[in-house]
């Protein structure tokens, strides 16, 4: 019959449908009228009633799709809870109590790493890790270079002697081109000797038994799994059950760190 392009009423109130192709008029008569507006309100109201239903059923299964990767990551078995993490073997720095933790993907040849080291971390520590506010717990991403791996197998081998903070400091105070030898297994046993009180033959076991190699390589896949591949990557964030992800990529400034830490100092004041 056509497209319906109009409907109009007559003067005695009967309804006309007027098709476009055929330019016919369909006449009815004022009780068909009534139930034909009636059809189009209810089939007009059954479809906006199945899109809301079906929008509200994927907003739904988005958040309970949230929810589940946010529960994986909150709580004392959290991977980023401090007492996990240090738990597990992760180098520390601060107090245990502190409230916020931060941290750090990092790589001993990555030169933003050592920008980070010598220009944002000081401050940051005198800010907030002195006084009590904030943790800072060091993860291996090793991936700069072919030497990179040999560096943090060592780094982690001072850390069950107490001394990887200042191994962490030689390395990137000495730091050279990546991959131009600098952290060969020679050079690496030269730099642990100058730590004051290191055993050299438990290190140089250490080292050479690649002790520490699955616990790396679970610090890159923890890594990876938050979508890290560079270096340095940060997260900030609760010290108790890891909650409340802020992440910081790449080697900014203090300010970067101070807002979000002391956004997070005042939500566990309220």
């Amino acid at each position: 019959m056509g497209e319906v392009i109009r409907g109009t009423y007559d003067r005695k109130g009967d309804y006309y449908l007027i098709f476009h192709e055929e330019w016919k008029i369909l006449r009815l008569e004022n009780g068909m009228t009534a139930k034909l507006l009636s059809v189009i309100v209810v089939m007009t109201a059954l479809v906006f009633g199945i899109l809301l239903f079906s929008s509200n059923i994927l907003s739904l299964n988005h958040s309970i799709l949230v929810m589940a990767q946010t529960d994986d990551f909150i709580g004392a078995s959290s991977p980023f809870s401090l007492s996990n993490m240090v738990e597990q073997g992760s180098p520390y720095l601060g107090d245990l109590s502190a409230p916020i933790t931060i941290i750090d993907f990092s790589d001993f040849q990555c030169h933003l790493c050592a920008r980070h080291v010598k220009n944002t971390e000081p401050i940051i520590n005198e800010t907030y890790i002195q006084t009590g506010k904030v943790a800072l717990v060091f993860k291996h991403l090793p991936n700069r270079g072919f030497d990179s791996m040999g560096a943090h197998l060592a780094a982690q081998c001072t850390n069950v002697q107490g001394k990887f903070w200042q191994f962490y400091k030689l390395l990137y105070e000495n730091q050279e081109t990546i991959d131009s030898g600098w952290v060969k297994e020679d050079n690496l046993k030269k730099f642990a000797s100058q730590i004051p009180g290191l055993e050299m033959k438990q290190f140089n076991t250490c080292i050479d038994a690649q002790t520490y190699k699955e616990f790396i390589d679970n610090d890159v896949k923890l890594a990876n799994s938050q979508g890290f591949f560079d270096t340095p990557s940060f997260i900030v964030v609760d010290s108790i059950d890891g909650s409340k992800p802020d992440i910081i990529r790449g080697a900014q400034p203090f300010p970067a760190f101070q807002s979000i830490i002391e956004k997070k100092l005042d939500e566990l004041k309220k």
